[in-house]
């Protein structure tokens, strides 16, 4: 398969070690210093694109994927505001996009742990939930994609939660969420329930960004040949 990069800096490389691991080839590398090589002449080389710059930019460059007819694999997070224009360019284009707030394995894992959690402490008032996420001194966005997804996923199982904050709770509808920037981590999210009695905690800690990359290449690899928009559950068949 063969793969442009949109975004070259340290989740574009470990993209481009894992899919060469893999036998794919990468055709196109994009970053802030060639941008103007990002055009229809140059994308028509590649099967995918995968996508991993910022806020600032995504949706620029998931449009133009899109105008430009290129499947898209987008893992940049703080752009979703302007998700329905993406959704409904990628149904005027006939086009096809994966979007997932995280794209590791473990994490996508976690999330439907963090749903039957959820769910079993709905019933049990007496435990307030609040939750932490660190990140390296580079993530732009707080809280993380990662966090907003786990927090959307509470919201949704337990009631006496109307929104999350992410500050100090200041009412018990609230739920926190605590973001911390701090290097080198490349991402460690904890949802905490606590009461008067005890403590029920989950945690996942990436080690490194291999995950996410892998997950990336995994689902570029679904993607091709694909029409509509997906996610990690549909990738991993979840």
């Amino acid at each position: 398969m063969k793969i442009a990069l949109i975004g070259y800096g340290k989740m574009g490389k470990a993209i481009e070690q894992i899919a060469l691991s893999k036998g794919h080839e990468i055709v196109l590398k994009i970053d802030i210093n060639n941008a103007a090589d990002f055009n229809a002449e140059n994308i028509a080389k590649a099967h995918v694109a995968i996508e991993f710059t910022g806020p600032h930019s995504a949706f620029d460059n998931v449009m133009k994927c899109m105008n430009l007819g290129i499947p898209v694999v987008c893992g940049s997070t703080g752009w979703l505001d302007k998700w329905e224009t993406v959704k409904a360019s990628c149904e005027q284009h006939n086009g096809a996009m994966v979007y997932a707030s995280n794209y590791s394995i473990g994490v996508n894992l976690f999330f439907e742990l963090n749903k039957y959690l959820a769910a079993l402490m709905e019933s049990h008032p007496e435990y307030n939930v609040l939750m932490e996420e660190i990140h390296h001194t580079e993530k732009k966005d707080a809280p993380s994609g990662t966090a907003i997804t786990l927090a959307e996923q509470v919201l949704a199982a337990i009631t006496r939660k109307k929104q999350w904050v992410n500050e100090t709770a200041s009412s018990k509808d609230e739920l926190e969420i605590i973001s911390k920037r701090i290097d080198p981590a490349p991402g460690t999210h904890t949802i905490k329930y606590t009461s008067s009695v005890d403590d029920i905690e989950i945690t996942h800690t990436a080690h490194n960004r291999i995950g996410f990359a892998g997950g990336a290449v995994l689902a570029a690899e679904f993607l091709k040949d694909k029409k509509g928009i997906y996610n990690m559950k549909n990738v991993l068949g979840l």
